[in-house]
């Protein structure tokens, strides 16, 4: 099992006692970056822990810039439509003019799904086909299969546009069968079995709740997938092995999305993410018992000795266990434990419901989240792991990068912690897993530094892209009607502020190492503008390939294609799917497209400028030429 060497409890408990904690010598880590050759590194190996020497540390903020050769700065006019659309015949720009004006219609996009049924029995099927690709199919989805989106794939690639490929068919499921699958999948046998003992261990947001088990409610551009069994997600873990081959073989450089939710029972998430959190959460009590409370996430170093002694007069374990803890390791060495060192105990075990440990702050003891597994329920959540691991390695032998997408708060601290985990060990030599970061979290910054921070101590390529989210009305009305704090930003600017200092500081980080690589997923042309300002500043040049621009297929071509042509590394997200399977995908284009269209006339007035310059130039028939 590759990945049951994170998942480990910090120990086995018995009776609210604990024992000697084991932590995974393969953990061993410095705070500083070595300067040695790995000859060097390799001679100082002793008992499986590489021996590190100190270093004076220095921030980013901190760090003296060097003289650089100067390089031109890059300039990209979004108003010059001749090149913006210089791929588009006129009846694509005709297409994206007529599809964003009915979007723009209420009753045509609140009707969508009904509009289109009807449309399919008076048509019939083939017809209605053709409509749809000549319409909203053809503006939003690639093709069928993986062999008729190779034409489009070409196409954008010969303007520079690279792709990220997503199979995007969706069960099309009533509300009703959509709640009994999620609280089927997200409860487990000793929960359904005794709901009430269960409940005095489980925190509210981390279990599943009937009136928002629908988690398509209120999301207009996320897919959603609901378990139904193990063999479906074997078929779904397949869908995206060939959604990697075909990018793989229809691009070079290519990117493919995956999704947690749809490789496992989604009860796994819930409960690790509960863990997590809860953990993280030991560690702000202890920082506070310091008086480190108001420093930032990575200042909070707590002291050694002293955390020793709180762990022992909160009856976490015998003063000689807490020693051993630490015995052996780099960690501690330095007199002081951080939140990434505190994370790191949790590794190292073979029953991965062993990981589901808690500490009670009021007994100090460490407890189990839940009292039983089931030998099925321990299958599952290894069979997800695996799922994971067969994924990353499709994408290194197919020479594709893997994005792993943003969820509901609920499962997003378990996504990232596997998401982390495909990072330590496939981004070794150069970046292939991405996380996603939702910048409406309030603690999104926290986040993106935590892992900035943990890619540097250990050498690895981060790996990031960068979202505003796509939850934000869901998780908003979950947390007010279950009773727990809003985890989104309060209005759109500081989503807008989250955005950039994240952004800011990744951009900082490529500056200093130049092994860190983010993909800034925005329509937002102001976000585009701010990026290109600050890779100007710090001397970034787009043909390092350290920071990539996605939007998605079908919407602001304005932004992509300009971009691609100046030399920067820009991607469409590329759905692909049968017209009648990829119904839903089309119904949420359509809404998000509404608010898009109503917000701005901008895009549909800069179509309309170039159709007139062609007209004008005599260009009534005008084909691509490339």
């Amino acid at each position: 099992m590759s990945y049951t060497k994170f998942v480990a409890p910090l120990v086995k408990a018995n009776s609210g006692s604990i024992r000697k904690l084991r932590i995974s010598p393969a953990r061993c880590r410095s705070t500083v970056a070595s300067t040695k050759t790995r000859e060097e590194k390799e001679q100082q190996q002793m008992d499986g822990c590489t021996v590190v020497e100190a270093a004076p540390v220095e921030l980013i903020s901190q760090t003296k810039k060097t003289a650089k050769a100067p390089l031109s700065k890059s300039h990209i006019d979004f108003e010059n439509t001749q090149e913006a659309y210089k791929s588009k015949g006129n009846i694509e720009l005709l297409r994206s003019l007529l599809v964003f004006k009915l979007c723009t219609f209420d009753i045509l996009v609140d009707k969508n799904k009904e509009l289109m049924d009807l449309s399919r029995k008076l048509l019939g099927q083939w017809m209605f086909e053709k409509l749809m690709k000549m319409t909203f199919y053809g503006q939003f989805v690639a093709g069928e299969d993986h062999n008729s989106i190779k034409p489009l794939i070409r196409k954008n690639e010969a303007f520079g546009v690279g792709s990220v490929l997503d199979y995007s068919v969706e069960e099309d499921l009533t509300q009703e069968e959509a709640e009994k699958k999620e609280m089927d999948s997200c409860v487990s046998e000793a929960e359904k079995e005794s709901p009430g003992m269960c409940a005095d261990h489980r925190e509210k947001k981390y279990k599943a709740h009937r009136q928002f088990g629908d988690r398509r409610g209120g999301v207009i551009s996320a897919r959603t997938y609901f378990y139904a069994d193990e063999a479906k997600c074997d078929i779904q873990m397949e869908t995206f092995i060939n959604c990697i081959k075909a990018s793989g073989g229809a691009s070079n450089d290519g990117f493919s999305a995956i999704k947690m939710t749809a490789l496992g029972r989604p009860q796994f998430l819930l409960q690790f993410s509960e863990v997590l959190v809860k953990w993280r959460r030991f560690f702000n009590f202890l920082a506070a018992q310091q008086g480190k409370s108001q420093m930032t996430v990575l200042e909070q170093k707590l002291e050694l000795e002293q955390l020793k002694e709180s762990l022992t007069e909160l009856g976490v374990g015998a003063k000689d266990d807490i020693e051993n803890w630490f015995t052996g390791e780099k960690l501690g060495l330095s007199g002081t434990i951080d939140l990434l060192d505190w994370n790191s105990l949790i590794n190292d075990t073979t029953k991965i419901s062993n990981l589901l440990m808690v500490p009670n702050l009021q007994t100090g003891h460490l407890e189990p989240l839940l009292n039983i597994f089931t030998e099925e329920e321990e299958r599952q959540m290894k069979r997800m792991l695996q799922r994971v691991d067969i994924l990353a390695k499709h994408a290194v032998e197919n020479g594709v990068r893997l994005m792993v997408d943003a969820e509901q708060t609920y499962f997003q601290p378990a996504i990232s912690r596997l998401t982390l985990e495909m990072q330590r060990k496939f981004n070794r030599e150069k970046p292939v897993i991405f996380n996603t970061y939702q910048c409406y979290l309030k603690e999104a910054y926290d986040n993106v530094t935590l892992d900035v921070e943990l890619s540097r101590r250990e050498g690895w390529y981060f790996g990031a892209k960068l979202v505003r989210g796509a939850y934000m009305y869901q998780e908003r009305a979950r947390a007010k009607e279950i009773g727990y704090e809003d985890p989104i930003n309060p209005d759109y600017e500081a989503t807008n502020r989250m955005y950039h200092k994240c952004l800011e500081y990744v951009l900082e980080e490529i500056e200093h190492s130049r092994k860190a690589n983010i993909m800034v997923a925005t329509h937002n042309e102001d976000t585009v503008k701010f990026t290109l300002d600050k890779m100007n500043e710090m001397g970034l040049s787009p043909t390092e390939n350290k920071v990539y621009f996605g939007q998605l297929l079908g919407m602001c071509d304005q932004i992509s294609f300009p971009l691609g042509q100046a030399g920067f590394p820009v991607y469409k997200y590329v759905p692909y799917g049968p017209v009648n399977e990829v119904i839903p995908y089309l119904s949420r284009r359509a809404q998000e497209n509404r608010g898009f269209m109503k917000g701005s006339q901008r895009e549909r007035s800069l179509l309309w400028k170039e159709l007139k310059r062609r007209l004008l130039a005599g260009q009534i028939i005008y084909k691509p030429v490339y």
